[in-house]
């Protein structure tokens, strides 16, 4: 007789608050454990670039929302709790507290690179299409690109379109008058 394999029991929030304060990123998804290391100085600058110009729009225009760097927990359910690099909370969303957002960013950026690239545009990309963020940037800054992944008519998330360094600038309906130079992003 075949008995069934029994499958690792699921983390929970609970079990996401006892991990270690080590300088890692600890997510989980779904139940399972992600670790990934420090970011890299590329990455850092890409990122700051970023929200400083998101800063500076949102300085002029409070009333739109608020944007987050990491560290900063989203926890989308009991299983699901990820640091996106950058997120914004718009202001018709209730969901920022002391401590974390409890459910789903208006719009998620996650700075890529080689170690975290299956994660970014796979498993968080999933997960972010299930929880309703919506809109979701993956921004890769060896190649120079983003990939922008927008909520369809149909209510899906999907790759909207992708760009260059030599697209000017790109907009998102979530901030509207925002215009995110792309050549200030990867100088």
């Amino acid at each position: 007789m075949l008995s069934a394999a029994r499958s690792k029991p699921k983390l929970t929030y609970d079990d996401y608050l006892l991990f270690p304060e080590d300088g890692k990123r600890h997510e989980l998804i779904d139940g399972e454990h992600f670790v990934t290391a420090a970011p890299s100085r590329q990455h850092q600058r890409v990122l700051g670039r970023l929200y400083l110009q998101i800063g500076k729009f949102l300085e002029a225009h409070p009333d739109v929302g608020e944007a987050f760097l990491a560290p900063f927990d989203v926890v989308l359910s009991h299983w699901d709790v990820v640091e996106p690099d950058l997120l914004f909370v718009a202001h018709d969303q209730d969901i920022v507290t002391e401590k974390n957002v409890q459910g789903p960013p208006a719009l998620v950026v996650e700075v890529g690179s080689p170690s975290t690239r299956r994660l970014d545009q796979h498993l968080k990309r999933e997960l972010f299409a299930r929880t309703g963020v919506r809109e979701y940037w993956i921004i890769d800054p060896d190649k120079h690109s983003i990939a922008v992944h927008r909520r369809d008519d149909a209510g899906e998330l999907v790759q909207a379109f992708e760009l260059t360094a030599d697209t000017p600038s790109l907009t998102t309906p979530l901030l509207p008058g925002l215009e995110v130079r792309l050549d200030a992003l990867f100088a």
